[in-house]
């Protein structure tokens, strides 16, 4: 039977590549993020299967939309998420970027930052831990996959709010691995690379970075990472392998 797999901030450059993992195995794969109309071109790429064995869900992918942010949004997501089972793997890739040092970051600028980058992970976490402790050690457990970045380990003043925010995500991990711990489940990933993400590069006021998102994605399918994001998805694939 197919794994199932929920995906947060599925349509991204990174989320997307992660739920093409995914799918492409054969697993069942519930997307999520803001848009609909994003989703929804990405899960009919993958149209639901049945299962060979005749019995559960087969592979594919389906798409969900919520507000990330809101904890209430989160949890009623996750009672949609009920419906379809218990997910083994469940992947935090929401985030963005906004330029900004301590001294000249904007009161809305710093929450938005530890919303959309520490926040979505912790009430996703919450929401997942909590269901993911019913599943059965003898198939591995539940993992659950949280992506950082480079600059919650090396300090980028120019990116003040934005690393600090990235930093709680590797913290919450910690602390959330030794939770689960406890109760015998596999232990929780931190996923910690360089930017990759697109927008995001082209948000970052380093000069290298001063074209459009699209330019540098182009340049990155040519001269960098051809399997976008080469790197996160070759630890998601170790981490997916050594649960099998």
């Amino acid at each position: 039977m197919a794994d199932l797999a929920v995906i947060m901030g599925a349509t991204g450059g990174l989320g997307s590549a992660i739920v093409d993992a995914f799918a492409s195995r054969g697993d069942r794969v519930i997307a999520v993020a803001r848009s609909r109309a994003e989703v929804s071109q990405l899960a009919s790429k993958y149209p639901l299967s049945p299962s060979p064995s005749g019995g559960g869900q087969g592979g594919g992918v389906t798409g969900d939309t919520a507000d990330l942010t809101s904890r209430l949004a989160v949890d009623d997501l996750w009672e949609r998420i009920d419906r379809e089972g218990t997910p083994r793997w469940v992947v935090n890739a929401t985030g963005g970027y906004r330029a900004g040092k301590v001294v000249d970051t904007t009161p809305d600028d710093f929450s938005f930052m530890m919303d959309l980058n520490l926040g979505t992970a912790w009430w996703s976490c919450r929401a997942a831990a909590r269901r993911m402790q019913s599943v059965p050690t003898a198939s591995g457990g539940g993992c659950i996959v949280n992506v950082s970045s480079r600059s919650a380990l090396v300090a980028e003043p120019g990116a003040a709010a934005y690393a600090v925010a990235k930093s709680g995500v590797i913290k919450l991990t910690e602390v959330l691995a030794d939770l689960t711990g406890l109760t015998g489940r596999r232990i929780i990933e931190a996923i910690v690379k360089g930017e990759r993400d697109p927008g995001n590069l082209a948000a970052l006021p380093d000069a290298k970075c001063k074209n459009d998102a699209g330019t540098i994605a182009k340049a990155y399918r040519v001269t960098d990472i051809p399997a976008h994001p080469g790197e996160v998805l070759e630890d998601l694939r170790a981490l997916r392998a050594a649960a099998s």
